[in-house]
């Protein structure tokens, strides 16, 4: 990492990435119960990842440049991430969805989630259009229709092709907070216009997600079954407590029975019961039962921590090209935290959002890491004086 990069949220970064192949491997043991090498295979993919991860946000804090996003460089990365998100249509959709590249490896198999990436390009794509331009344009949308139609096309490959909405919703969440850092005069009624969209969809939200809403959802025809479901089971999991509510009253479980301080790592119980994506989704419920609240609480820290370092330089700097990625890389973090947790607890409907490096996958390991080292090359640029 660079000298002038911030090592606090370097060493946080690591602390993540230990305490995730912990996690995997812990969480692993009751779906590899009797089959060690499955669980030697899953320990081994992860650190695998997490070390290309580590030497893609190492790679980053040092070569990535703002002045040189607009090269041909990022148009050619912008071409390949599309087109990686257009080859997973090939492959054999998996809980619905087609949202990956899968690889065959002897032994075992590796999968690619390009959309993960996808949330990296589309901070990148509102940076180089939108962040310190002070042309004057013919209208709002002269300014915004190329970002928008770099990311709409991701948004809509990854929602409508792939199906993966989840995945749709986490970026463009991304995109609309990193929308309101440019102070572009004639961006400011767009601006507003955006942040009132979202109390409105937190109160429909708020609806939705109350007793009265249920039956709403239940006539909404363009939503899929598995959708509906998984709104019934946030509301009410008790509902069908053998069926779309099982693996939330799982969690739920988890939880109370962790209490405080756990039942000490590796000792879960319900990672030993048909408890579905243990090490994936709801990793955060074997995390409590294991490590109980204390460790929650510790683990909220370090996230809390990084976030908090991100959107502090984000405040003292100038450069909005620079702010916006700091802002947008705290976003990827918060969203996931939020719609994870949201998720396993019950408040919100389960995205099958990963909780970021805890949860098992290389995909969104490797992204945020990834956009880690792009925000680490903005800090550092900041601290040598090349940017204000």
């Amino acid at each position: 990492m660079p000298k002038s990069s911030d090592h606090f949220i370097h060493a946080a970064m690591i602390i993540l990435m230990l305490f995730g192949v912990i996690m995997v491997g812990s969480a692993s043991m009751g779906v590899a119960s009797g089959n060690n090498r499955y669980l030697v295979i899953t320990i081994a993919k992860q650190i695998i990842f997490v070390v290309a991860g580590y030497m893609a946000m190492t790679f980053l804090a040092n070569r990535f440049q703002l002045k040189k996003l607009k090269s041909s460089t990022m148009f050619f990365v912008i071409l390949v991430t599309i087109f990686a998100l257009l080859l997973c249509l090939l492959f054999t959709e998996t809980r619905g969805a087609r949202a990956w590249i899968r690889i065959p490896l002897g032994v075992t198999e590796v999968t690619l989630q390009p959309s993960e990436f996808a949330k990296i390009i589309a901070i990148l794509v509102v940076t180089m259009y939108l962040g310190d331009n002070v042309r004057h344009y013919k209208s709002t949308w002269d300014m915004m229709k190329r970002p928008v139609f770099i990311d709409g096309a991701m948004l809509l490959i990854v929602w409508l092709l792939q199906s993966d909405f989840g995945s749709m919703f986490v970026t463009l969440l991304i995109i609309c907070v990193c929308l309101l850092v440019p102070n572009h005069p004639q961006l400011r009624k767009f601006q507003r216009g955006l942040t009132a969209l979202f109390y409105i969809a937190v109160l429909v939200g708020i609806y939705m997600l109350s007793p009265a809403g249920e039956h709403l959802i239940t006539k909404m025809t363009f939503l899929k079954t598995y959708q509906i479901n998984r709104f019934i089971a946030a509301i009410n999991p008790f509902s069908d407590q053998y069926g779309t509510g099982y693996q939330l009253i799982s969690g739920l479980i988890s939880f109370s029975t962790g209490g405080w301080f756990g039942k000490g790592l590796g000792n879960s119980v319900r990672k030993y019961t048909s408890f579905p994506a243990a090490s994936t989704d709801y990793i955060l419920a074997i995390v409590v039962e294991e490590l109980g609240y204390v460790g929650f609480i510790a683990l909220m820290l370090v996230y809390g921590f990084i976030i908090f370092r991100l959107l502090r330089y984000a405040t003292k700097m100038r450069s909005e090209r620079g702010r916006i990625i700091l802002v947008g890389t705290a976003m990827y973090f918060l969203i996931h935290i939020f719609l994870n947790i949201g998720g396993v607890t019950g408040l919100i409907p389960l995205t099958g959002v990963p909780l970021l490096m805890i949860s098992a996958g290389g995909s969104s390991t490797m992204a945020v890491m990834a956009c880690v080292g792009v925000s680490q090359a903005v800090i550092a640029s900041y601290n040598r004086g090349e940017i204000r």
